[in-house]
């Protein structure tokens, strides 16, 4: 990368909250340093349906320095941008659909707030959208991401969200400006100086949480370190087309819920799969959709993933902008649990787990046993992720996931179309607790009374095809597992019919 490639920010700001100030500020903070910069807007439309964009441009070398007057875009490109600044959850998600955020580039700064579109509020029912869902695509596309309620910050602070944001860009340490700079361009703009400068400092204090005690240099050397070793690691991936963009997906999931080791098994995993697609001529189908579901279930939801978004930094700045905590001042935030047995022993190693979980199942005590806890999540300890391949739980999930791959691939033998449906069962578990296991009865209800079938011959090719479709079907539609005991049962009933009749 050229020491003189701009740095390229996106900023989506609501009407009302002075976002073209906001910008005029970056422009007079670069502009003190002598570096180029250049600024846009996109107004937004009316009625909550768009944001105003603003997209900034900054050389971080003097003009003096540079061989050449630099030449900047009027617009950020996809995959160009390496800040996104907004000001509303939703404007986030918009600037994601968009292509703006990428995983090797774009650090994500966005409030919490939420501003209800008028489809929102037009819906019969409730129709907001699901903001675990924009969390979730935030965490997923951006490299960094630094999420808190910038409104609630403002309203503390006296001062306008714009405020908020600019000590948001100044926390992040991507841009090459110190917060002094920044202040200065506040004064200079004369206009609710005091009420701005609040706002300004707790922005900045909101982002430095999330990002840490260390210098900005090392914060940002260690995110190019690890991009680097996860984009040499893409390099490496040789898959058909039609099935490339989700196994990177996959592999850039994988690695960010456990590590690369993990997503190096993710690629292995998919090697034989690779293979079987191509006799089986499914061009790349086969693959695609195997990847797909292999990355869910390799990225399971367990306590360990709950105990992650609970010592989140994020949650944490959100939580301290919400009680008003000063800088520097310390507090202490209290989770309230009560798992259950399976939960606590998926923590285990498997040796301790089984027979704790065998004796408390002789005893009928699996569904009784509970334990209230109270744990300090801003405390030092916590679930480290290093511990998840030693657990109970992470044996179980391995076991079961390289038993479906071998359904799929025994399947490809016999029929593409036979390895499609068994791969698309993977949609049957997900969770943790009741709901795994009432959706890894209803798989393995399907496997051994038609797939082990299927794959033995004692169940016709055309016929199995279409009661697995059935099956799976009725899985999704009852979690109670009654209408697949139905389905179920009317394909023995039918499949015995010709034997009844000879």
């Amino acid at each position: 990368m050229s020491e003189a490639r701009p740095i390229s920010i996106l900023i989506a700001a609501l009407g009302g909250e002075g976002g073209g100030v906001l910008t005029d500020w970056i422009v007079a903070a670069a502009g003190e340093f002598g570096f180029p910069v250049q600024s846009t807007s996109i107004p937004g439309v009316a009625q909550r349906t768009g944001a105003t964009t603003y997209y900034i441009e900054i050389v971080p070398v003097p003009a003096r320095e540079l061989p050449a007057r630099p030449v900047l875009a009027l617009a950020p490109g996809g995959g160009d941008v390496d800040i996104v600044l907004a000001s509303e959850l939703l404007e986030a998600g918009r600037t994601i659909g968009s292509g703006f955020v990428t995983p090797d580039r774009t650090w994500m700064i966005a409030s919490t707030g939420r501003s209800y579109l008028v489809v929102e509020k037009m819906a019969m029912g409730d129709g907001r959208y699901d903001n675990a869902r924009l969390v979730k695509a935030i965490e997923t596309h951006a490299q960094r991401h630094v999420l808190f309620d910038m409104e609630a910050l403002a309203k503390q602070s006296g001062a306008m969200i714009n405020a908020v944001m600019l000590g948001a860009i100044a926390g992040c340490g991507r841009v090459p400006i110190p917060a002094e700079a920044f202040e200065r361009a506040i004064r200079a703009d004369g206009k609710a100086v005091d009420a701005n400068l609040r706002g300004f400092r707790a922005g900045l204090a909101a982002v430095q949480k999330v990002v840490g005690s260390r210098d900005a240099d090392d914060v940002a050397a260690d995110d190019r370190r690890d991009a680097s070793a996860l984009a040499a690691l893409e390099d490496t991936i040789v898959m058909p087309a039609a099935a490339r963009d989700v196994v990177v997906a996959g592999v850039r999931r994988l690695a960010a819920y456990q590590d690369l080791a993990y997503a190096r098994l993710y690629l292995d995993r998919l090697a034989p799969i690779r293979a079987a697609d191509a006799r089986a001529q499914a061009d790349g189908r086969l693959v695609r959709e195997t990847a797909r579901h292999l990355a869910l279930r390799m990225s399971y939801e367990d306590v360990i993933r709950v105990a992650q978004a609970k010592i989140d930094p994020a949650r944490l700045a959100r939580i301290s902008a919400e009680l008003g905590v000063k800088p520097g001042e310390p507090f202490t935030v209290t989770e309230f649990l009560k798992p259950g047995i399976e939960e606590l022993c998926s923590l285990l190693p498997p040796a301790l787990a089984k027979p704790i979980l065998a004796a408390a199942e002789r005893r009928g005590l699996t569904e009784r046993l509970h334990w209230g806890m109270e744990v300090s999540t801003t405390s030092v300890s916590g679930f480290l992720r290093r511990w998840r391949p030693k657990s109970h739980r992470f044996h179980d999930e391995q076991r079961a996931i390289e038993a479906w791959l071998g359904r799929i691939a025994a399947a490809a033998a016999l029929s593409r179309d036979l390895a499609l449906e068994i791969a698309e069962c993977a949609r049957l578990i997900k969770g943790y607790g009741d709901t795994l296991k009432r959706g890894g009865a209803n798989y393995r209800a399907i496997e051994t009374r038609l797939i082990a079938p299927i794959l033995a011959g004692r169940m016709p090719l055309y016929r199995g095809i279409d009661a697995i479709a059935s099956a799976r079907a009725a899985a999704l539609a009852d979690p109670e597992g009654e209408a697949l005991s139905r389905c179920l049962a009317e394909v023995e009933a039918q499949a015995a019919m010709p034997i009844a009749a000879e």
